[in-house]
């Protein structure tokens, strides 16, 4: 698919293994040789900084959207070809979600875990009918597959919110899903 807009949802730490950093890199690298665009949170710290950075190096065409207060914290990317710094975390996912095709989610904290929760449920109420690709990076997202299937064996969601997501290993497994 060309011109593709592929929203990143994932940490601002670089997490825990050096893996979550090579494929950070590689997805980043990866949309930008396929001329995508990056639309991700305009972080330059964490798996956020090596994604942005890896598709920069590539020529690639970056969107970044960050709420005023993290700026400083997240360390605002200034240089991305699109920079939108919103009032709200609200108005930040509002405004990635809108301008995405699809999204990935890599490995991270609270905040991703957020992103990812709040575009599960839209799907769940018909409100979009985008890819959600879940990177399980040396099974990082092992025990949320499992909490999620346990939802679903508890009777809160129908057994449908099991196909709004696709779990793939790597940044090669969720290009290659991309089309």
């Amino acid at each position: 698919m060309s011109h593709l807009s592929v929203c990143v949802y994932c940490g601002s730490r670089p997490g825990g293994s050096p893996a979550f950093s090579v494929e950070a890199e590689a997805l980043g690298a990866g949309i930008a040789a396929r001329a995508w665009r990056l639309v991700y949170g305009a972080g330059d710290v964490g798996l956020m900084g090596s994604v942005a950075r890896a598709a920069q190096a590539e020529g690639g065409d970056t969107f970044g959207v960050i709420p005023r207060h993290l700026v400083d914290w997240e360390v605002g990317k200034t240089d991305l070809t699109r920079y939108v710094v919103t009032e709200t975390m609200h108005e930040r996912k509002k405004v990635m979600f809108m301008n995405c095709d699809a999204v990935v989610v890599m490995p991270g904290g609270a905040g991703s875990l957020d992103e990812l929760f709040e575009v599960l449920t839209w799907r769940q109420l018909g409100l979009h009918e985008k890819p959600v690709i879940l990177m399980n990076v040396e099974g990082y997202w092992d025990p949320l597959i499992g909490l999620l299937e346990h939802v679903v064996a508890q009777g809160f969601a129908d057994a449908s919110l099991l196909d709004y997501y696709t779990v793939v290993s790597g940044a090669a497994a969720a290009l290659a899903a991309l089309g």
